[in-house]
């Protein structure tokens, strides 16, 4: 478990009528020194705690109901997704639970000593795995292009600047090794990617819970990820792998470029595993960029109404737009 975040008390005076001196205390959450020198390393840090399981459950039982209802999703599917629902994204656009989630203290704080001040989050979306759920293939992504029919960069980082997205994976139910947690292999995001996202990805529907690789039955929600890989002989060294297992109501900050795959659900319980993921850029990264459209997994939706956050600092760019609030009127917070 990480340290605890550092507290702050700011004594700064504010002209309150008939109050006088006001101290403001600033909870600060950034990544300590030798935090931040371990996540370089590693590629992620984690789990840190967010909320407590009884609250967690309560939040996950409250927004069921609008999550099952895809009317307020600002994605209609205008394709035939065959893997997933468009309208299962950017919910924190539509959902005030998650749009507070998104930019709480506790993970942006953390998130922008990795990225530096300004950063938004481009991307959220429901990660499920249900009893008898297949393994998810180990994979890297750096612009998301492989899982585009246009094969376009769905982010773009000014050259020589970086690659990849901070992924934030919290976990709403309890995430252990038999319900299919997560799996890292450390560092491995120093190194050149294993995997060429301008290869193509194809469909079949068979492949689901019937291949097994190194012993495990592994899959990319109909897709082979293996089909990507830059050496078809190389095979990733799961004996360095490390299980992130995670109580309901903990989170992982992870570089999507960093090996990560799961577990299968081994049906020992009825209980799905459950993660929320949101995604963060410096605000010098293009999401999206001279795109209109959003195709991913076969399945197409419109960009008219989406924006990125700015959960962090400031837009010093202006070339993604930004969502200010959610559709219900609700203003983002911003640290």
């Amino acid at each position: 478990m990480y340290g605890k975040a550092r507290c702050v008390l700011a004594g700064r005076l504010a002209s309150v009528r008939g109050r006088g001196p006001v101290a403001e205390l600033c909870v600060d959450y950034r990544l300590t020194a030798s935090e931040l020198e371990q996540f370089n390393a590693d590629g992620y840090a984690g789990p840190f705690d967010l909320y407590e399981p009884s609250e967690m459950e309560r939040h996950r039982r409250s927004i069921t109901p609008k999550l099952l209802n895809p009317k307020t999703a600002i994605y209609k599917d205008e394709g035939s997704a065959v893997t997933t629902s468009l309208s299962n994204y950017d919910r924190h656009l539509d959902i005030d639970f998650l749009a507070e989630h998104i930019t709480r203290p506790e993970i942006v704080d953390r998130v922008s000593s990795i990225l530096g001040p300004d950063v938004l989050c481009w991307r959220s979306e429901f990660i499920v795995k249900y009893p008898g759920d297949e393994g998810t293939d180990w994979h890297q992504a750096d612009t998301f292009s492989a899982v585009t029919d246009s094969r376009q960069p769905q982010i773009l980082w000014p050259e020589g600047a970086g690659a990849g997205t901070i992924t934030v994976w919290c976990a709403f139910t309890d995430s252990t090794v038999e319900k299919g947690c997560m799996q890292f292999i450390p560092g491995t995001h120093k190194k050149p990617m294993n995997y060429d996202e301008s290869k193509t990805l194809k469909y079949d529907p068979d492949s689901i819970n019937s291949l097994e690789k190194a012993g495990v039955k592994r899959g990319f929600f109909g897709y082979d990820y293996r089909q990507l890989q830059r050496d078809p002989n190389w095979s990733p060294d799961e004996s360095e792998a490390v299980d992130m297992v995670m109580r309901k109501g903990q989170f992982v900050i992870f570089w999507s470029t960093m090996l990560h795959a799961s577990h299968p659900h081994l049906g020992l319980t009825k209980e799905m595993r459950l993660g929320y993921v949101a995604r963060y850029v410096p605000a010098c990264v293009r999401v999206y960029p001279d795109r209109q459209m959003l195709d991913e997994f076969h399945g197409y939706a419109s960009l008219e109404n989406y924006g990125c956050v700015l959960v962090s600092g400031q837009d010093r760019y202006g070339h993604n737009k930004i969502a200010k609030t959610t559709f219900g009127g609700t203003p983002f917070r911003r640290r």
